[in-house]
């Protein structure tokens, strides 16, 4: 009974990410991190995959998107999206803390509005420090933080710099 409810629980916050979105699309918020044609992009914590989505559409067919979440009805959202939109180049993990992808691999991660809810977010870091390409960026935000904090959280253990702040997103670079 319990999954029945965490199901219900999870698609009650994809609604408000529908709503969210009405008013801050994807599309403006990746604009922010430089994403361009070629690259191939981490979506981590991919949530309903909206930003899987457009991320996919900027970075070109032959580039992959890779949407990763732990939670499987949050992945059954994105592979909906996909078939909705006709995409061939996103693919979708589900996944814990270790990702099944290359060292250095990755030219931009996204992880949006899903820090906070992380249980071990130091792990989760240090796997996406190593899937980044040496000029890779982390692009991040997370509304339930303040920026303080989201600086000392992603540039404490000496991994990433702050390299810009954008309106809403924050881009780090390894070190």
């Amino acid at each position: 009974m319990s999954s029945f409810f965490h199901r219900i629980e999870y698609h009650m916050m994809a609604l408000t990410f529908m709503v969210r979105e009405m008013f801050l699309s994807p599309e403006k918020l990746l604009a922010e991190t430089g994403i361009t044609k070629g690259f191939q992009v981490l979506d981590y914590g991919c949530g309903i995959g909206s930003h899987s989505v457009a991320a996919a559409k900027i970075v070109g067919s032959k580039e992959r998107v890779y949407a990763a979440d732990i939670n499987p009805t949050a992945l059954k959202y994105v592979k909906k999206a996909i078939l909705r939109n006709c995409l061939e180049n996103v693919e979708v993990i589900k996944t814990g803390y270790i990702l099944n992808l290359p060292d250095d691999s990755m030219d931009v991660v996204l992880l949006y509005d899903v820090y906070h809810v992380l249980k071990k977010p130091r792990k989760a870091i240090g796997e996406l420090y190593r899937v980044l390409k040496d000029d890779g960026i982390l692009s991040f935000t997370d509304h339930h933080m303040k920026e303080k904090d989201i600086i000392l959280q992603l540039t404490g253990d000496g991994l990433f710099m702050l390299a810009h702040k954008g309106n809403r997103t924050y881009t780090f670079r390894r070190l």
